[in-house]
């Protein structure tokens, strides 16, 4: 299954609007983060621009899935990218900070909704056994996206103003749509939609609640992305702190990230092996190397760290939403993905002040260590409950498909 989906025509044409938009997105975010702070001064109002986009996915996320599983999906997502382009173009008129505000909170009003539609049109591009390797794909083109998108913005902010950068998002957008509407529907994957009574919100938490390993997946997930996927907090704390490093420290541990999950997604992707073990045996990875990465003598030495902790975090995550995705009945995959956003953002609402914090009163070291003990406790209890619960024996015998479960 090696690269299978760019086999399927739809897949590539979503392939590339992805990248596109994404790209596009990473200049916004640069955008909106020099005007508030070249207005202001403060990292505060940049973070309740952030909070802004998370909130409204943990109030609304649940009736979005709910809607996922039973609204048609192409025709709700050009709905979602035409409103996310005229929050862009509206950006044009004036960028003050009430708009920015109003644009953060309507971005993270339609993520609630379009999140679970993605995930879920997007296991319709591909044949079922191309998913994992579509996924790990996807991971690739967001990494690209984001380099290239914050590379070409912090060039043209700088000669154009911000300005540029939300009209170009804006059009980025229109390349979502246009490729959505260029697919050809009867080359779609149908997937069963909700029956009545069936559709509703109480539905899908009972669903989730009766399967204990997409619990215990879950519950995984947000210990691993709590404490251990901070790492823009904790790759300035150890920059600025026992690693004495400056801006091209930084600099430089941001690229040996971003070039590490490029290679996890590009490495999920070869090998298309998205099993519950690989998902178990990177999540224990990562943590162990986040546990040494806090002994790191230098900056090199922490860098030699970071790479495969990336390249582990982006093959850890796309496991984890491949074996949500294929674990789960079809009809209740909008509400499990939406679940699994609603996880993933508390984990950033309460890992960042909580990695910070930590490293505030331990210092940098002692709180990547400390964090690197909790997940690895963590992914090995993980591991023997998903044993108890599901008949996955642990490495060195054959593994039970949970799909046959």
């Amino acid at each position: 299954m090696r690269f299978a989906p760019l086999k399927e025509r739809n897949y590539r044409l979503w392939a590339g609007a992805d990248l596109v938009s994404t790209a596009g997105t990473w200049m916004q975010v640069l955008g909106l983060n020099w005007v508030m702070l070249s207005s202001t001064g403060s990292a505060t109002m940049m973070g309740a621009v952030v909070m802004l986009q998370s909130l409204p996915v943990l109030l609304l996320g649940s009736w979005g899935g709910a809607l996922a599983d039973r609204l048609p999906a192409r025709s709700a997502l050009i709905l979602c990218q035409a409103l996310r382009a005229l929050l862009a173009f509206a950006l044009l008129a004036h960028a003050g900070h009430v708009l920015i505000f109003a644009v953060a909170l309507a971005s993270g009003v339609i993520s609630s909704f379009e999140g679970p539609m993605l995930g879920r049109f997007g296991s319709a591009l591909v044949p079922r056994e191309s998913l994992g390797s579509a996924l790990a794909l996807g991971s690739v083109l967001s990494s690209a996206g984001r380099i290239g998108g914050m590379a070409l913005g912090g060039v043209l902010v700088g000669i154009t103003g911000p300005a540029v950068l939300f009209l170009i998002n804006g059009v980025s957008y229109l390349a979502v749509i246009a490729a959505l509407a260029a697919m050809r529907a009867g080359d779609l994957r149908v997937l069963p939609r909700a029956a009545a009574g069936e559709g509703g919100i109480k539905a899908g938490l009972r669903y989730v609640v009766s399967s204990p390993v997409v619990l215990i997946v879950l519950a995984l997930s947000f210990v691993l992305g709590s404490l251990g996927r901070n790492y823009q907090v904790s790759m300035a704390a150890m920059t600025a702190g026992p690693l004495h490093g400056g801006s091209g420290a930084y600099g430089l541990l941001s690229t040996v990230f971003a070039v590490g999950a490029v290679a996890g997604g590009v490495l999920l992707a070869g090998s298309g092996r998205s099993t519950m073990r690989v998902l178990l045996a990177s999540g224990l990875t990562i943590s162990v190397l986040q546990l040494l990465s806090g002994l790191a003598p230098n900056v090199a030495g922490f860098a030699a760290l970071l790479l495969p902790i990336a390249a582990g975090a982006v093959v850890f995550d796309t496991v984890v939403s491949t074996r949500i995705q294929l674990d789960t009945r079809e009809d209740m995959r909008g509400r499990v993905l939406a679940t699994m956003g609603i996880v993933s953002s508390l984990a950033g609402i309460v890992g960042a002040p909580a990695v910070g914090w930590l490293a505030d009163t331990l210092g940098a070291r002692g709180a990547l260590v400390l964090c690197g003990l909790l997940t690895t406790l963590a992914a090995v209890a993980g591991a023997v409950a998903v044993a108890r619960v599901s008949g996955v024996t642990l490495p060195g015998r054959r593994l039970v498909p949970l799909a046959a479960q």
